[in-house]
């Protein structure tokens, strides 16, 4: 049977106006990996591509208060994610920023029933865990994570749909290197595991991802490009040094594929605009297809 699967395509990067430079760059790349051919390179997989999905708020729909506003945007990409999984399509996020997590999330829930273990593996160069009590920045797109752990921003939880918070014991986070104080402090206090190549070698991650998805049913792969080295994503807006190489991202991704329990792959936090864009959007376009190849290899879980 023909594999299927829908791009959830984001044109903004939050439901508000966009900031000039960086971020701005961020709102084109969905269009920017289309341009680049990824629909016709996940054709040649053999993939079926339904839809390329571009969820965005009129500005009728916009309230003003950026956290109800990430919470109605983020329900439109819940309603993308659902239907594409309802219907047997794999729902691929491309683009936008780590604030498509909640809506993500809510999808897969609404699709696979709440009551099942869904649990997330998150590659990030951060561990996007603040709260309005622990952040240094007030930015938003710093709290992602804590939204969906049940620990901030009740309303943005709640226009996601999302009808239960993910236990914390249900997510896995990846070679983050930059954590603010508070923020792995806060991290420190739960049940999420951080797992880091330094610590113990590329070999270690891939039987601890193999070791978590054997605790969950389901899992939501969520990776931000500034997982890879500087080299490689250099006008990301928060490119770090010393992160991993595209070969050892895949090998990650792979661990978690190999289990057949992924429900949904997402890349987020390309820019594909210049100095630097031609270097960020190959990359970038490496990790979405070498992701869903590997998904396709497997069978994905829909």
């Amino acid at each position: 049977m023909l594999k299927r699967v829908t791009i959830i395509a984001p044109p903004c990067v939050e439901a508000g106006p966009l900031r000039q430079g960086k971020l701005s760059g961020l709102a084109k790349a969905a269009a920017a990996l289309e341009q680049a051919g990824l629909n016709v390179q996940l054709e040649e997989l053999g993939l079926q591509v339904d839809s390329n999905e571009r969820p965005v708020l009129s500005d009728a729909e916009t309230s003003g208060d950026p956290v109800a506003d990430l919470g109605a945007y983020s329900g439109l990409i819940a309603g993308a994610v659902r239907q594409a999984i309802e219907s047997g399509s794999w729902p691929v996020l491309t683009g936008g920023s780590c604030n498509h997590l909640p809506g993500m999330i809510g999808g897969i829930q609404q699709a696979v029933d709440a009551t099942v273990r869904l649990g997330l593996l998150w590659l990030d160069a951060h561990g996007d865990f603040n709260t309005p009590h622990t952040t240094l920045s007030g930015m938003l797109g710093g709290m992602p994570v804590a939204v969906t752990a049940g620990l901030c921003h009740a309303a943005w939880r709640d226009g996601a749909g999302i009808t239960a918070p993910l236990p914390t014991n249900r997510i896995m986070m990846i070679d983050v290197r930059n954590l603010d104080p508070a923020e792995e402090a806060l991290i420190r206090a739960t049940d999420v595991e951080i797992v880091r190549i330094a610590a113990g070698g590329l070999e270690h991650v891939v039987q601890r991802v193999r070791e978590f998805a054997e605790s969950v049913d389901f899992i939501y792969v969520h990776v931000d490009a500034d997982i890879l080295d500087e080299s490689l994503q250099p006008n990301h807006p928060t490119v770090e040094p010393g992160g991993l190489d595209v070969q050892q991202t895949m090998a990650i991704v792979e661990a978690a594929m190999q289990s057949g329990k992924v429900a949904a792959f997402g890349v987020v936090s390309i820019n594909p605009e210049e100095p630097g864009g031609a270097i960020s959007l190959r990359s970038g376009m490496e990790l979405i297809v070498g992701g869903v190849s590997q998904w396709a290899a497997q069978g994905g879980r829909v």
